[in-house]
């Protein structure tokens, strides 16, 4: 009975927070940055976790193993949804390269130096540590672009430099999924082949939801109620099959919505607009169960996690000043972009969430324990590091001789 009065507390400050009067930055600036990023509900989850005040037990957290695994399906589902053939094409060149620089530095300066340390001093397997330095290097090449877009919407920022930072961050999402897969390929089974196969068994699944999901509202009127039980029905059997055989929600999601966006129509359409309501909440609440899963008396945990802090941050500041030097001319974005890249954002707990379902371990949890703590701490630093983007270089001073 605990348990379910606190999920239900969690849900209804879940739609409290979703409101856009509390969004806007102009009226409440302090507010719609905890509600943007999501970072009050990870900290209500780790605080009545298990390893905290324990309102939540570990028996708990199994039985809501499904609504997790629903969660992650959605995020998978929008993200798909959000990917617009039309709108890639028509990006030049210099854009994909310039995401790729900012996200694969980082992944770079977090993977190949912390993979020493995890294959050295832990005792874990070639195939395991590679996976476990792969999945660290992939949260931090994520970046979040909500402080881009509360910038130029409380005027702090020009709209064209917080929609170019916005569309990088968003493009850098595909270098995360394509690491998920990779850590999983190693770390989901016995061998990397089965991985591969159970990786491959997860898109298909996904693949074949969306062109069911399709087939059923291809024929339904424009009637917001059939449409509406079709998407949830669809969503739930995406996520609830995956999660049944044990294979990856969120690639499954991710499979489901790419399906459908490519197929594309009017319904289709529909379909995103109306999910999209849907999204705030469920982010929300899945941040929370994420929150309740970190186990925060784990020394090693802790004694990664600065490493991880530092590497990042420096990676994200190089690569920042790359992808502005190759896309400076193609998209407006500010000068010291890296430091506006510093936000973690939500996939990077979703990449971390789904390995620990599906590659259970003390390993696995260690590694969720350092991205869900630094994802915390690197939102508490992008607000600072953000004002130092936004900040005019000092002009240099005249020499009077």
């Amino acid at each position: 009975m605990q348990a379910l009065l606190v999920f239900l507390a969690i849900a209804a400050l879940s739609l409290l927070a979703s409101n856009r009067t509390l969004m806007d930055p102009g009226r409440f600036p302090a507010v719609a940055q905890l509600a943007a990023s999501g970072l009050l509900f990870l900290a209500f989850g780790a605080l009545l976790g298990p390893s905290q005040l324990g309102a939540l037990s570990a028996g708990d957290l199994t039985a809501m193993r499904p609504v997790l695994a629903l969660g992650l399906g959605v995020v998978g589902l929008l993200l798909g949804l959000n990917l617009e053939p039309r709108l890639l094409r028509l990006l030049p060149r210099p854009v994909f390269v310039a995401a790729l620089a900012h996200a694969g530095t980082a992944f770079l300066w977090v993977a190949v130096p912390l993979l020493g340390p995890l294959l050295f001093t832990l005792g874990l397997r070639p195939g395991e540590a590679v996976g476990a330095a792969a999945l660290l290097g992939a949260a931090a090449s994520l970046s979040s672009g909500h402080f881009a877009v509360l910038g130029y919407r409380s005027g702090k920022m020009e709209r064209v430099h917080g929609l170019s930072v916005a569309l990088l961050t968003m493009l850098d999402d595909a270098v995360g999924l394509g690491v998920l897969v990779l850590a999983l390929v190693f770390g989901a089974a016995t061998t990397p082949w089965e991985g591969m196969g159970l990786v491959a068994l997860a898109l298909l699944l996904g693949v074949a939801c969306g062109v069911l999901i399709f087939f059923l509202i291809h024929g339904l009127s424009s009637n917001s109620g059939e449409l509406m039980a079709v998407l949830l029905g669809g969503v739930a059997l995406v996520s609830g099959a995956a999660a049944y055989l044990r294979l990856s929600t969120l690639l499954a999601g991710v499979a489901c919505g790419a399906t459908l966006a490519l197929v594309g129509g009017q319904a289709v359409q529909q379909v995103a607009r109306m999910l999209g309501r849907f999204e705030r909440p469920s982010y929300l609440l899945l941040l929370f169960l994420v929150g309740a899963h970190i186990h925060a008396r784990d020394v090693l945990a802790w004694a990664l996690l600065p490493a991880y802090l530092g590497l990042r941050f420096l990676g994200k500041v190089v690569g920042g000043t790359l992808a502005q030097r190759i896309a400076g001319g193609t998209l407006e974005l500010p000068q010291r972009l890296g430091y506006g890249l510093i936000a973690q954002g939500g996939l990077a707990l979703c990449l971390v969430a789904e390995y620990l379902m599906l590659v259970p371990g003390t390993q696995s949890q260690r590694i969720f324990d350092v991205v869900v703590g630094a994802s915390f701490i690197n939102e508490l630093l992008a607000n600072r590091a953000f004002r130092h983007m936004l900040a005019k270089p000092k002009a240099p001073r005249e020499s009077t001789s």
